[in-house]
């Protein structure tokens, strides 16, 4: 009976051992994935953060980039005389109705629509309304620090005019105050949750003149995808320390039975046969009292929990590594998609050309860009632009230079003035010493005559409305960004009704095949001239299906981007 009570006591004992290992391997599991998640949650809504803060100041920066020396301090002038009761409404509209303000605001406008933002803010804020703030005020609708210089608002309708007030929210009180105290954009950063507008950050910057802040300009941007991507990454962390928590169970199950519940069992048969046999020592204990081999199993143990940790480390730092860059990718595709114009039908009006324009990066996001825009009723601006380096460092560089660009030739002036004032601007602050090759060209919608300047770009190619392609080629001159102070010597040319222009970057003739062969200048006249009566947006698909053809299976290391221009001559 004796025997019976012991083995059933070994058998309860074994079952209690086995289940609180168990059980504690799940919990450490479910307060590892607890802590992993939170932790990691926490570092990648952090770091989306500041990418949206860094697109917001960018987007202030730029917008203060529009104005000339002194303009904004003129319009700020101007509302404080209106704010100081003088009777100033006719300057006020004569400012508003001008060419130049509606053109500043044009530009804010396309601005606020390539950022993806809410809306963008040129104001003056009063500091002793500011300071004076009570909830009360606030409720009756008589504490409004800001007003408008301009504000360009997503929703039309709603953007406030030269001069009108408004309130600001109360937790920006104190960011407002830093500003106008220390002439410095605000320490913290402004994230603001409303039931109309959900989850926004907004970059506040203040324009300074001679040691005093005159004017704020202010850029909200939403973070509406923020939650979505964090609910992502959180799912996908539970799901990889589920399957570890599983595979530690079963490796449990087996380690204690068969490496630690039966050794420990036999030992303690062993102690309860010395103790039986008062202190008998049978020959069966040499066997299984060596310290070493229980040393060894503990050891065992320690190295696999250790490298359970260590594998968990680096699942969660890999999983959040990959969640942010694959976030940041997103964020930069879907503004770097969102600044090249791909609405070709708006100029269907204009019966005097035709034309279209692809880009495939190589990666999510890419180097190259095109861009086309009306200077005037009668001029029309093309560029293909090809920035040095790959993904996100070019991409941003990218978003500089087509901004400048355009920017630059909305204020008149040759291709070649162009370049020579945005290779100055881009210079400066380019410490990872990027460049971009440029072909820029301003045609006459009425006459066909044009110039162009080319800066270290490819050929372009030009089709006779009687003829074929040909590339048209002339000496170049250096990239932009590659020092400051260079000339850009320009090219004069004349199209005819019926010419097209075909331009493109370095991606279309560098195209790989799997032999490590060049698609070629060769090739790719011969695709341009398959039909080259064609439209322009047939004919940049026929390049395409070319390519790919000559590419096969091979991968795509370079961005492809073309634009076909038809002229017609004025109808």
């Amino acid at each position: 009976m004796k025997d019976l009570r012991e083995i059933k006591s070994d058998n309860r004992i074994k079952l209690r051992l086995r289940t609180k290992i168990i059980l504690l391997l799940v919990a450490l599991t479910v307060c590892l994935t607890g802590g992993m998640a939170i932790v990691g949650a926490r570092n990648y809504e952090n770091s989306i953060i500041e990418s949206y803060n860094s697109i917001a100041y960018m987007g202030a920066y730029t917008a203060a980039g529009y104005f000339d020396e002194g303009e904004l301090k003129a319009y700020a002038d101007l509302l404080e005389r209106y704010k100081a009761g003088e009777n100033v409404q006719a300057e006020i509209d004569e400012v508003v109705s001008s060419r130049r303000y509606q053109q500043i605001k044009g530009l804010v406008v396309d601005l606020r629509k390539n950022l993806g933002a809410n809306g963008i803010y040129i104001c003056v804020v009063d500091q002793k309304i500011l300071d004076a703030y009570t909830p009360e005020a606030r409720a009756a609708g008589t504490w409004n620090p800001i007003s408008y210089i301009m504000d360009c608002y997503r929703v039309e309708g709603e953007d406030m005019k030269f001069g009108d007030k408004s309130g600001v929210l109360p937790e920006f009180i104190e960011d407002f105050s830093q500003m106008l105290r220390k002439g410095q954009q605000p320490e913290d950063k402004i994230i603001s949750d409303s039931d109309i507008w959900g989850w926004n950050i907004t970059a506040i910057i203040p324009v300074v003149q001679d040691g005093q802040v005159y004017a704020t300009i202010g850029v909200e941007i939403p973070m509406e995808t923020l939650l979505s991507d964090v609910f992502k990454f959180v799912r996908d962390l539970g799901i990889i320390a589920l399957m570890i928590l599983v595979f530690a169970l079963v490796f449990a199950g087996f380690l204690t039975m068969d490496m630690i519940v039966r050794p420990i069992q036999l030992v303690a048969n062993e102690a309860n046969h010395f103790v039986s046999k008062e202190a008998n020592i049978s020959d069966r204990l040499g066997l299984i009292k060596t310290k070493d081999e229980i040393q060894m199993l503990a050891e065992s143990l320690l190295t696999m929990e250790l490298s359970i940790n260590d594998y968990i480390e680096n699942i969660q730092r890999i999983t959040a590594e990959r969640e942010r860059i694959g976030a940041e990718l997103n964020v930069a595709t879907n503004i770097q998609a969102s600044m090249l114009p791909t609405d070709f039908d708006a100029y269907s009006s204009h019966t005097e050309f035709k034309l279209y324009a692809t880009m495939d990066p190589a990666k999510e996001v890419g180097g190259d860009f095109y861009d086309f825009f009306l200077i005037d009723d009668t001029h029309i601006g093309l560029v293909m632009a090809d920035v040095s380096g790959k993904g996100v460092p070019a991409a941003l560089f990218m978003v500089k230079a087509k901004t400048s660009i355009k920017t630059r030739a909305l204020a008149g002036g040759t291709p070649s003035d162009i370049l020579a004032d945005v290779n100055d601007m881009l210079c400066e602050g380019n410490e990872a010493e990027l460049f971009v090759t440029v072909w820029m060209a301003i045609v006459d919608l009425e006459t066909g005559k044009g110039l162009a300047a080319n800066a270290g770009h490819e050929h372009p190619a030009l089709c006779h409305a009687d003829g074929k392609f040909e590339l048209i080629k002339y000496r170049h001159g250096p990239a932009v960004a590659t020092m400051e102070g260079l000339p850009f010597r320009e090219h004069e040319f004349e199209l005819l009704p019926g010419d097209t222009l075909y331009v493109y970057t370095d991606g279309v003739t560098e195209a790989t095949s799997a032999s490590n062969e060049l698609f070629g200048e060769e090739r790719l006249t011969t695709a341009l001239n398959h039909d080259p009566k064609a439209e322009p947006d047939v004919l940049l698909r026929t390049v395409r299906e070319d390519i790919d053809e000559f590419v096969g299976d091979a991968p795509q290391f370079d961005d492809v981007t073309m634009l076909a221009f038809r002229y017609f001559g004025k109808q």
